[in-house]
């Protein structure tokens, strides 16, 4: 039987902190189920989980951190099987076994996401800031650019509130794949998807870019993020907590904030370019 890199996580004073810093690792799942005040993170390599781990003992000495290896028995599509269908201001975003029966001609939005793999399902906090935010700014007949998009939960909102191209990108192949899953689950989008890393791609210009990646990425690729903005347009950023954001602001100084949300420590700023 197959089995997984994972790590045992337990005695966390700031549990919030120390999924932001997970974040910058290659994680398959975290499963909180295992017994109170425990986390079993399951991870894609062995180098990430051991990185992952000197990171964790550097940073949250107090932690408990206890490599492992987590037998593949289907306990993440269980623990996924239990997500249910959320709603964002006018987005409903479903799995495929909850789509919400829409009987009346003001129904919200549907999204439909299949889980897989850690990637966006709408029930992260960063995730439903960025779909308010979506929801905040001119759509219709935009330019969209959804950098890091994971299961393309935000390209796909934008494709479905009326932005004329959109384009999801990123550099890891499951995520390609799980996005394309999606945008066939849902015939009324049309998302271009891209595999790279944005640092090192010409994408062109948009009127629209969301970024909901990690603090340490929105910052350190402020420069090439701030190139895809067109003049006159949003940036959408998210996946920081409220403790980096003079740093985030800092690397896109000059851009004027349109708005500012935040949700369980974790912030989305909107940004416009003059």
């Amino acid at each position: 039987m197959r089995s997984w890199p994972a790590l045992e996580l337990a005695s966390m004073a700031q549990p919030e902190l120390v999924q932001a810093m997970l974040s910058d690792y290659r994680i398959t799942a975290i499963d909180e189920s295992t017994r109170p005040g425990a986390w079993h993170v399951v991870f894609t390599t062995p180098v990430d989980r051991d990185a992952a781990a000197r990171a964790l003992a550097r940073q949250f000495p107090e932690a408990i951190v206890r490599p492992m290896e987590v037998p593949d028995e289907d306990w993440v599509a269980r623990s996924q099987a239990a997500l249910a269908a959320v709603r964002i201001g006018g987005i409903v975003v479903a799995p495929p076994w909850d789509v919400p029966h829409a009987s009346r001609q003001d129904a919200p939005l549907l999204i439909v996401i299949r889980p897989s793999m850690g990637f966006g399902t709408g029930h992260h906090a960063t995730t439903r800031l960025c779909l308010a935010a979506l929801q905040q700014v001119p759509v219709r007949g935009r330019r969209v650019i959804d950098v890091g998009t994971g299961s393309g939960l935000l390209a796909i909102a934008a494709s479905r509130l009326g932005a004329s191209h959109v384009v999801a990108v990123d550099d890891d192949p499951d995520a390609i794949d799980a996005a394309g899953d999606n945008v066939r689950l849902n015939p009324g989008a049309d998302v271009t998807l891209r595999r790279g890393d944005i640092r090192a791609m010409d994408a062109g210009l948009f009127d629209i870019v969301v970024a909901n990646v990690t603090g340490a990425l929105v910052r350190d690729a402020a420069a090439r993020i701030r190139r895809l903005a067109a003049a006159g347009a949003h940036l959408i950023l998210s996946g920081f907590l409220r403790m980096e954001e003079d740093d985030i602001l800092a690397a896109y100084a000059g851009l004027a904030v349109k708005a500012r949300m935040e949700e369980e420590e974790w912030l989305c700023v909107t940004l416009q370019r003059a």
